[in-house]
């Protein structure tokens, strides 16, 4: 799986979430959101070109576990895992961030 265009339907777990193999990209954010709309074709561009990655888009806000677990407090954050280790975290990225993020991994 590469980019994906929806928020999940359903929050995972964090047990599930830290479960996970390889790297995992979790975007939180929410659809109205200005800075998350205008982040999305560089999330796009540096995404789909990586193999081997996971894109879990979380629609934050409160009272939702997954993002208060991660410590997010503007969107979007980008939480990039490796089996469940955090590897790196962006906040509001601007494209190059993204892309260079990605690379170093």
């Amino acid at each position: 799986m590469a980019y994906t265009s929806d928020y999940a339907a359903e929050e995972p777990s964090r047990a599930s979430v830290d479960a996970m193999d390889g790297i995992t990209v979790l975007e939180f954010g929410a659809p109205w959101c200005g800075h998350c709309q205008a982040a999305q074709p560089s999330l796009q561009r540096a995404l789909t070109s990586r193999e081997g990655l996971a894109h879990l888009k979380i629609e934050d806000g409160p009272g939702r576990p997954l993002g208060r677990s991660f410590q997010v407090k503007l969107w979007p954050t980008l939480v990039v895992l490796r089996d469940g280790a955090v590897v790196a975290r962006l906040v509001r990225p601007a494209a190059n961030e993204i892309e260079h993020e990605l690379g170093r991994l």
